[in-house]
């Protein structure tokens, strides 16, 4: 941390605790920067300051709540900020403190909402509605707003991704997908809600003997697990990204109706896949997110095949609903996985180096479950590639090409014809610089060394020389870190002795210095 950006944040916390007076923030400063150690993380010590902090809450239940949020939108530096909370609880001043400041501020709020607000009335209701009728209202409601509103929220963000990213490819605008494809529904492969596609008079199902109850709720979930709504088994409309619910026909048999509950959780994980898939494909996401989306959709893929396979059973009579859970246990599994990574993507809004990230810890996080790391670990490699041929261009050529604003590197436009006026290192600092939020925690230690090696080639590459690393081998990604280190320093070495040569020989760099 930079000591401009340490005087800023004490400055900050001073005002925030309005802290007047006294010794200053320079004495914090000072005292911060002799006392800097890197804050080491293990899953082991990230779990114990959590749970100590938990049992000092008021509200643990809360707090861990409110932790789980965050660790899964894969926020930075949650650990470490957690350990310092857990170090103030050991200070009983500190604490002190910090409650009567909270004290006095939650005074101050509450009297200026008081001398602000003003009374409203709410006018009475003439007509009375039962309880039974509003619930009716509300579905119906929800059924007819819920996709439209989810549309319109999508369709906003992806003008406003698309607009950040022309800004920026000002000379080359992005490709985008024609209006048809978002306007076609059934294109998605998810419900369809408040549209009826069968036209056959369903049977009330309590009046059904054991037998043809089971036999048609077999029917019905085959159906259900590929995003289509049953005769007696239908999807909930959804209200922002929560997980699809369901609803079952209430008067089948509760034997039954018990195995359909613990099948129905692969159509929820179905269905918020399904959605990913189709909205990450879009190019506005960026190429991280697209190559994610095509591995889970070949994934996907698989599992429809297996489906295919229960639904020519099922047209034998040979699938009861005990053989659709036995054939359907291996792919929860699998479909949950896809499904938490999914909600974790689209929680944190990741793209680029922080999709990655996120892979990359929960790859990490399954050690010692080899089936879900596997998944993973094929996930995060698919996803890297786009993102490493960005990398290697970088520090085998120097040269970046980052359409979707999705590299840890970002290159800014400057005036290079000023240098011969004012003498300065502006251009050099200010032109490529570290985007933190982009950078895969898995090369997090070699960020400063990629961003020098490209900067050193480019540097040669302006002066007219074209440049290429000889020692230049693709990046593959693997939870072995020691390999992109080994394959960084070959390339950075090379761009140092390049960069040097060039200015000692062709620019005679010590003549101009005597």
């Amino acid at each position: 941390m930079s000591e401009f950006r340490i005087h800023h944040d004490v400055n900050e916390l001073l005002s925030l605790l309005r802290v007047h007076g006294g010794e200053g923030a320079e004495v914090y400063i000072d005292l911060l920067q002799k006392n800097r150690t890197p804050y080491v993380t293990t899953t082991v010590s990230a779990h114990s300051v959590k749970v100590k902090i938990a049992e000092f809450s008021r509200t643990p239940e809360d707090f861990l709540k409110k932790y789980d949020e965050l660790k899964s939108k894969n926020t930075r530096h949650l650990d470490s900020l957690v350990y310092l909370l857990s170090k103030l609880t050991e200070d009983k001043e500190t604490l002190q403190y910090l409650q009567q400041n909270a004290k006095e501020r939650a005074e101050l709020a509450a009297s200026a909402a008081t001398s602000s607000s003003t009374n409203f009335s709410i006018p009475s209701s003439t007509s009375k509605i039962s309880l039974q009728e509003l619930e009716e209202l509300r579905k119906q409601l929800g059924s007819v707003t819920a996709n439209s509103s989810v549309q319109q929220s999508l369709e906003l963000t992806r003008k406003i991704l698309r607009d950040k990213q022309n800004k920026k490819n000002s000379g080359q605008p992005i490709p985008v997908f024609p209006s048809w494809v978002y306007d076609r529904p059934a294109l998605i492969g998810d419900f369809l809600i408040g549209t009826s596609l069968s036209t056959d008079t369903t049977v009330p199902i309590g009046t059904l003997p054991l037998a043809s109850q089971e036999s048609v709720i077999v029917e019905d979930l085959l159906y259900v697990l590929i995003g289509v709504d049953g005769r007696y088994i239908t999807a909930q409309p959804l209200m922002g990204r929560q997980n699809r619910a369901f609803s079952v026909d209430p008067n089948l048999d509760l034997s039954i109706k018990e195995l359909v509950t613990r099948i129905l959780p692969v159509a929820t994980s179905y269905s918020a896949v399904t959605r990913f898939i189709e909205e990450k494909s879009s190019f506005e996401y960026g190429q991280v997110n697209h190559a994610l989306a095509a591995a889970m959709r070949t994934l996907i893929k698989e599992y429809m095949i297996l489906i295919t396979q229960l639904e020519h059973l099922q047209r034998q009579g040979l699938l009861s609903l005990q053989k659709l859970w036995f054939y359907i246990q291996p792919t929860m599994r699998t479909l949950e996985i896809l499904a938490s990574l999914a909600t974790s993507v689209d929680k944190g809004e990741c793209m680029g180096g922080s999709t990655l990230s996120l892979l990359h810890d929960k790859t990490f996080n399954y050690t010692g479950d080899s089936q879900a790391q596997e998944l993973c670990l094929y996930l995060t490699k698919a996803a890297s590639v786009p993102y490493f041929e960005i990398l290697e261009k970088w520090i085998y050529r120097g040269i970046i090409n980052d359409p979707y604003s999705e590299f840890m590197v970002e290159e800014h436009e400057l005036q290079k014809e000023k240098i011969q006026e004012d003498y300065n290192d502006k251009y050099w600092d200010q032109r490529y610089t570290v985007v933190q939020q982009q950078i895969p925690s898995f090369l997090q230690k070699m960020a400063d060394k990629i961003l020098s090696t490209g900067k050193y080639l480019n540097v040669v590459r302006e002066c007219g020389r074209d440049v290429t690393c000889p020692v230049a081998k693709e990046v593959i990604y693997t939870l072995k870190e020691r390999a992109y280190v080994e394959q960084i320093e070959k390339a950075y070495n090379y761009a140092s002795k390049v960069l040097l040569d060039f200015l000692m020989e062709e620019k005679e760099l010590m003549a101009h210095l005597r």
